[in-house]
């Protein structure tokens, strides 16, 4: 009968990350498109706002911040587009004791955070 040590976890976020310190470099934009990444951008950019928001609230997709706010309801607290220049701000601070949850992605995977 298999136990709990029989089952090592499948990294999802990190897969990109190798787990010897020694071989990890940033995975840099060409790595990314090759492993599928900005296909779900693509995909965003040839449908309507409204449509995105939508999509992630049926998703029930959460933020990574301690309280895992649904992403979906936080973006349609977004004014309706004015036609003027928006900013993506992202706050990588990890100010919370003992924790480096995201660090790695920053790091070596930025693509990933975007």
């Amino acid at each position: 009968m298999p136990t709990a040590a029989d089952f090592k976890p499948t990294p999802v976020l990190t897969k990109r990350i190798p787990e010897d310190r020694s071989k990890r470099t940033t995975v840099s934009y060409d790595q990314y498109v090759a492993s599928g990444g900005y296909r779900t951008l693509e995909k965003a950019l040839s449908m309507q706002p409204g449509e995105v928001v939508e999509l992630v609230k049926g998703a029930v997709l959460r933020g990574r911040g301690g309280a895992g706010f649904p992403a979906g309801l936080k973006w349609s607290f977004l004014p309706p587009a004015d036609g003027g220049p928006r900013y993506l701000a992202i706050n990588c601070d990890e100010a919370e004791p003992g924790t480096f949850k995201d660090r790695l992605l920053v790091d070596f995977d930025p693509h990933s955070v975007l």
